[in-house]
């Protein structure tokens, strides 16, 4: 059936019939949307958006993470055609409604307006009734996003994958930075920090606001179970918002970063750990920093398309035979 399918399916951006069902597209041809999902702003009956916010005059150091969401979504291209392993034989794609929303319109001149856009572009999706992931872009768009999330499921647990935490202090209203995101969003009260855990970190931080933090070179000493096991405690039962900077991992698996750090997690570690955290109660998430210009063999991108088919699975989990 997979070989008749591909000698017929193309385009499925915009030709598919259905928001559900795997696809069978030749990776290597057609428009490009991600895991082949659907494009369409009319999320009637969908259960999952997934949107593109392609801003990075946030960073502090290589920009291009603007070209994020194009490199992730042509890297998915392989994965729609089986389920994803490791998962049980469970297969979101068959069972849920999922769109490819496409990217947010910015205004590249006015980035001081951009945080106020994300957050209505967002609220938007939510607002038809479709959860959402996030195709950054630098880790900045994380806040407006939170914003989004809290106005209608009130403040959540942050799991955060990142060689850095993001708290560094920033006072100031009208400033957009990919490396403050997360203090604001503990001074906003966005976050229930007992409930919040950075996992990854390999930079220093004076003050972490009261969130838990598991750096790589825990995870190398502790393992995986015990880690998940860490994680799993410290969200409880808890809205949780998971946030992946690509920076979590080693520059070996993530060369297309803008901050890359050495000493970070490998791409089986973060695997591992996703799927150990099946049955957390994932209400959105985001992956952040890919950089295509920095990348090499388009393997940032790669694990990008990756992560964000196990945050599809983490969310799809607890809802499986629901749907």
């Amino acid at each position: 059936m997979a070989l008749e399918d591909a000698k017929s399916q193309i385009d499925l951006a915009i030709t598919a019939g259905s928001f559900k069902g795997l696809a069978f597209e030749n990776a290597f041809s057609g428009v490009s949307s991600f895991l082949r999902r659907k494009l369409s702003k009319d999320l009637s009956g969908v259960d999952l958006a997934i949107t593109g916010i392609p801003f990075d005059q946030a960073v502090t150091h290589r920009a291009g993470t603007r070209f994020g969401p194009r490199a992730i979504r042509a890297a998915s291209s392989l994965q729609p055609f089986d389920p994803p392993f490791g998962w049980d034989g469970f297969s979101p794609l068959k069972q849920f409604a999922i769109a490819d929303y496409g990217d947010m319109a910015l205004d590249y001149a006015q980035p001081a307006q951009t945080p106020a856009a994300i957050e209505a572009h967002i609220a938007g999706i939510l607002a038809q009734g479709a959860n959402v992931i996030s195709l950054g872009g630098d880790h900045s768009i994380t806040l407006p996003i939170l914003r989004a999330h809290v106005a209608k499921f009130g403040p959540v647990a942050l799991l955060q994958f990142d060689a850095h935490t993001d708290t560094w202090p920033d006072d100031a209203p009208a400033r957009v930075d990919h490396g403050t995101f997360c203090y604001k969003a503990v001074k906003e009260g966005l976050i229930d920090v007992q409930r919040s855990i950075h996992v990854g970190i390999r930079t220093v931080v004076d003050d972490n606001l009261g969130i838990e933090i598991i750096s790589a070179q825990d995870v190398a000493r502790r393992g995986v179970a015990d880690v998940v096991s860490a994680i799993r405690t410290r969200l409880g039962d808890a809205p949780v918002y998971l946030s992946f900077d690509i920076d979590a991992l080693d520059p070996a698996y993530a060369p297309g970063t803008g901050t890359p750090v050495w000493g970070g997690l490998s791409s089986r570690e973060v695997a591992l750990i996703l799927r150990g955290l099946a049955g957390i109660n994932l209400i959105g998430g985001d992956v952040v920093e890919v950089s295509p210009p920095y990348d090499t063999g388009e393997i940032t991108a790669v694990a990008a398309a990756h992560v964000a088919l196990e945050l599809i699975c983490l969310w799809g989990w607890p809802k499986r035979g629901h749907g």
